[in-house]
This record gives C-alpha cells, sequence and structure tokens, in this order.
C-alpha cells in the first residue's frame, strides 16, 4: 500500500480522533440521509482533503437523477459517492444502486457508504458490468495512531489521486488474490517443488505431479478458487507470465551456448 506522507498522515490521524465521536453520536441519533451526507461531505473535506466549494458536488446529474455527491478534481470525474442514511445496513440493493450511477459515467470507481461503514468498488466495464470491492472500513473502529488504517485512509484522499493509490492498490490485491495464488501454486514449477519435499519425507513413495494436482484442485483448494471465470483469469494470467519466463530462458541459453568449431577450408 501506498506510503503516507507525514504532513498527511498528521492530518488523516488528527481529522479521524475529530470525527470518529461525531459519526459515533449521530448513529446514536439515527440522522436521515440529508444530515449523513452533511457529515459525509465534511469528512470528504476536511479528512480526505477535499475542496467542498469546487471538488465536490451533489449537482451531478445521471440520467435525471442527482447522486449524492460527485468528485471532480482538476475537470475530472474521478469518483462516485452513494449515501445512506446512518443507521442503514448497506446491502446488495445500495451496492447495484452505486455501481449503476457509476457505470452509466464511465466512472471507474464508486463510494457506498452510510458515513460509518465505506466501501470502495472497482467496476468493471465488462457485460455485463462487473463490481469488485477493493476496500471496506469502519471509520470509528480505525485507530488514529495505526499506521495500516492510515494508509487505507489515504487511499480515498485528494493527494492519492495524482499517484493513482487506488489503482496501485488494486493491482496489488489482483496480485496475491487467492485466485493468483492458487494459479501459481499449480504451475509445474511449483507443483514439482512440492514433490521434491514430499519425497524428502516419503524417499521410498513414488508420487507423480498429476496426483499432487489433483489432491490441491480437490482437497486442498475451495472450489472457487479453481474454478469459475475469476480462477480462470488468473490462469490465464499465470500462464502467459510463465509462457514469457520460459521463452526468455529459452532465448538466453540459445545465446550463450557454445557454437561447434566448423571445419577449416581447405586453402
Amino acid at each position: 500500500m501506498a506510503r503516507v506522507p507525514s504532513k498527511i498522515s498528521r492530518r488523516l490521524a488528527s481529522k479521524l480522533k475529530h470525527f470518529q465521536p461525531i459519526v459515533t453520536s449521530a448513529r446514536a441519533r439515527d440522522l436521515n440521509e440529508s444530515d449523513t451526507v452533511t457529515i459525509v461531505t465534511d469528512i470528504l473535506s476536511e479528512l480526505f482533503g477535499y475542496d467542498k466549494y469546487t471538488q465536490l458536488t451533489s449537482e451531478h446529474a445521471i440520467r435525471g437523477r442527482y447522486c449524492d455527491i460527485a468528485v471532480r478534481v482538476e475537470g475530472k470525474l474521478q469518483f462516485l459517492i452513494e449515501v445512506k442514511a446512518i443507521g442503514t445496513e448497506l446491502k446488495d440493493r445500495h451496492v447495484r444502486q452505486a455501481v449503476d450511477y457509476a457505470a452509466n459515467e464511465g466512472v471507474e470507481w464508486t463510494v457506498l457508504t452510510n458515513a460509518v461503514t465505506w466501501q470502495v468498488f472497482r467496476i468493471g466495464f465488462t457485460k455485463p458490468i462487473s463490481q469488485e470491492l477493493i476496500c471496506e472500513f469502519d471509520i470509528v473502529s480505525l485507530d488514529p495512531k495505526n499506521t495500516s488504517d492510515l494508509e487505507t485512509l489515504f487511499l480515498l484522499s485528494c493527494e492519492a489521486l495524482p499517484k493513482s493509490a487506488l489503482d496501485a492498490y488494486h493491482v496489488q490485491r489482483q496480485a496475491i488474490s487467492r485466485f493468483t495464488l492458487a494459479a501459481v501454486i499449480l504451475t509445474e514449477p511449483v507443483v514439482k517443488v512440492i514433490r521434491r519435499e514430499l519425497k524428502r519425507l516419503s524417499p521410498d513413495v513414488k508420487i507423480d505431479l498429476e496426483k499432487i494436482e489433483n489432491v490441491l484442485t480437490q482437497e486442498v483448494f475451495k472450489r472457487d478458487v479453481v474454478q469459475g471465470e475469476d480462477a480462470e483469469d488468473a490462469q490465464r494470467k499465470v500462464q502467459r507470465a510463465v509462457g514469457k519466463t520460459l521463452r526468455k530462458k529459452r532465448a538466453k541459453t540459445r545465446k550463450t551456448a557454445p557454437t561447434e568449431d566448423l571445419p577449416a577450408t581447405a586453402p
């Protein structure tokens, strides 16, 4: 995750401590959606660093309806925010609404929040439109002294936009996702290492690669990790990477391989 500059880190910690009792009190009073939008706008401004007068608007129309808050920086629509009343439990239908708004605007990121729970989604412009929950946090439960918590907050900050922090975090999540890890473990080089280690435990037992793969896919991994669109996508990416690495090794081997001496020609 992106390292938070010290100046921004101090602001995040200070404003987090400031807003936690405000949000807690608002939840106890069960504020309506309009008042919750006001709190969220203040959080975006003071905690996350957006200018509420030039970068935040509730006047962004989407197919005849206005989204709760649109974040526009340097003329570009960065992400949309769908706000629910602070006492409302965020559910799938709320996610669909937030994703639908963003998809209609061609915006890659959308946020769903009730001021307490914050969910950040990345929109996939596929058929059908897909979404991926990139990060989720409870603003009341975060620790202002915890570096990891401040790094999570930084992802939504105004200062993170030029660094494409959300995109970088998404790439990192993909690289170490359970689907990618499963696909890597099931590659032939890794399965061979597993067989080698197993043979150390049982030197006299014959263990072939196919049996190891079968046990991994059928007994070790959960089915959804090795089957389905996400799993297949991860497998394709890993296989392409493995293939690319092998081709480079073969090319390097051919370049460094000694050439046979040619027979001398008669004068």
